[in-house]
């Protein structure tokens, strides 16, 4: 006779492998609904890690990604976001066109405010000159917005979706109520726009996670890179080029009623740099990802959108964070951009804002761990 303990570890097997087995034959669109789902709103400047991260992550899928002007213009991202997705062979991700400028700054506003404070170190699509103190980074390609040069990773031939992004993200959030997070690495231009046609949009989000933003960052690293990098917040340590790019629709969004928001500003990167042994480690497999990211990726910069991105796939990541509520300097001052934080008990009075999770410092190795797994990973194919 079959001793029970025999028996019972035979019966667990058993439902085991039948759930494996119904599993298995699920299709492919009921698997998906279990996955975490997420909108990725970003300023794309080629193939970056941040958005490849979470294609890369078997349990998430990516509705789309939504793109604005920032760092590169909107139709040179959109170029890019497209090639990246060929390339990877996941082109059913739609790639949608957000805002090529932002609700209210300008680069002219830019240079008159250069003229009363001071130079700005980055001013991303705006910056039409060098930098006048020289830097080891590539210097600054400048053009009209809806100039697309030509890309290293090759142009696209695919084409983008034919839908505006506020109203595709306003679309995927109510059609999906409660599940979908908004992950913003870029100026906040469209998630600002989507919150103004619709005012249910952020409380029916999931949530939203940003990188944006600084509070009072501290070069960590010794490298020549970092150097260069704390040239900016040293100085000005409330500045961060996502916020300043477009102030008001940042504003916007932290008002608005989310039902969580964590927010990874410029702090925590200081502590991370892409360095060419890191690239290398992220980039071994023989998969078209790989290789593509390391054949047109420059080293040396912190892994802003890439914190953002981690901290979501995995928040214990997480190492030091504040509840804080936050705000921007809207006033066209020497403030202008600056980020504006209180801890409940210090908010002024009528403040409107959304208790924030500040991240202040994560665990860098286990960072890098997971960017380098999720890197050499075979791309999830598209569900069916």
């Amino acid at each position: 006779m079959m001793k029970p303990n025999s028996m019972r570890r035979r019966l667990l097997s058993t439902v085991f492998m039948l759930g494996l087995a119904v599993a298995a034959t699920l299709p492919a669109q009921a698997q998906a609904a279990g996955k975490r789902k997420v909108i990725i709103d970003d300023d794309v400047g080629g193939p970056r890690a941040a958005q490849l991260m979470a294609i890369q992550s078997p349990d998430v899928e990516v509705l789309g990604i939504t793109i604005v002007s920032g760092s590169t213009w909107r139709d040179e991202n959109i170029a890019h976001a497209l090639r990246t997705l060929e390339v990877i062979g996941r082109s059913d991700i739609p790639v949608v066109p957000g805002s090529a400028f932002p609700l209210l700054n300008t680069q002219e506003a830019t240079r008159r405010w250069e003229a009363l404070y001071g130079k700005l170190v980055y001013k991303g699509a705006w910056m039409d000159e060098k930098w006048p103190d020289g830097t080891i980074q590539s210097q600054p390609n400048y053009h009209a917005h809806d100039v697309v040069p030509q890309l290293a990773e090759g142009m696209p031939h695919t084409k983008a979706a034919n839908e505006i992004a506020a109203n595709f993200m306003i679309r995927k959030v109510h059609e999906f109520p409660g599940q979908v997070t908004i992950l913003a690495t870029g100026p906040m231009t469209n998630v600002a726009l989507a919150i103004s046609l619709d005012p249910s949009f952020a409380e029916t989000a999931k949530e939203i996670v940003y990188m944006g933003g600084s509070l009072n960052p501290h070069q960590v690293l010794p490298s020549k890179s970092a150097e260069q990098f704390a040239r900016e917040y040293i100085n000005t340590p409330r500045l961060e080029f996502n916020f300043r790019w477009d102030p008001e629709a940042a504003k916007i969004v932290l008002r608005a009623p989310w039902k969580r928001i964590v927010m990874v500003p410029a702090d925590p990167s200081t502590a991370t740099e892409l360095s060419a042994k890191l690239l290398n480690d992220m980039t071994k497999s023989s998969t078209p990802l790989a290789q593509m990211v390391k054949k047109v990726t420059e080293t040396g910069f912190p892994l802003w959108d890439e914190l953002a991105t981690a901290v979501w796939l995995d928040p214990a990541l997480i190492s030091k964070s504040d509840q804080l509520f936050v705000s921007i300097d809207t006033d066209f001052g020497a403030g202008y951009g600056n980020t504006l934080s209180w801890p409940a008990a210090y908010a002024p009075q009528g403040l409107i804002a959304s208790p924030t999770t500040v991240v202040r410092e994560v665990n860098v190795p286990a960072f890098e761990k997971l960017m380098i797994r999720l890197m050499n990973l075979p791309t999830p194919a598209a569900a069916k």
